[in-house]
């Protein structure tokens, strides 16, 4: 088993999905976007190491960088909605407005 077509093929499958988990931690669980969310990034990964001749060796690191990607893509939804939220500006951080 080559390590350099491995590696690639894990860091892809990570990236692919950061924004596949992102739209998925938004969508109800068992939605057919929930499952699409899930398992329409697999197929692509599949595709991708048949095509470029991974052994299926490397099944268990590419499977486990697609749950990385995903699990982290999930929880950046919270971190990003915060961070956009109306409101929520950086000079009002720390200082109380008067009102409950």
């Amino acid at each position: 088993m080559e390590l350099q077509p491995t590696i690639i093929l894990c860091l892809g499958a990570f990236l692919l999905n950061l924004p596949f988990g992102f739209y998925r931690a938004g969508t109800r669980k068992l939605s057919w976007q929930w499952f699409v969310a899930i398992h329409f990034p697999v197929l692509l990964i599949i595709v991708a190491r048949l095509v470029s001749g991974v052994s299926w060796h490397a099944i268990p690191l590419v499977f486990a960088s697609d749950i990385a990607g995903q699990l982290l893509g999930g929880m950046l939804r919270p971190a990003v909605k915060v961070a956009v939220e109306p409101g929520n500006h950086s000079e009002n951080q720390g200082r109380r407005t008067g009102k409950r």
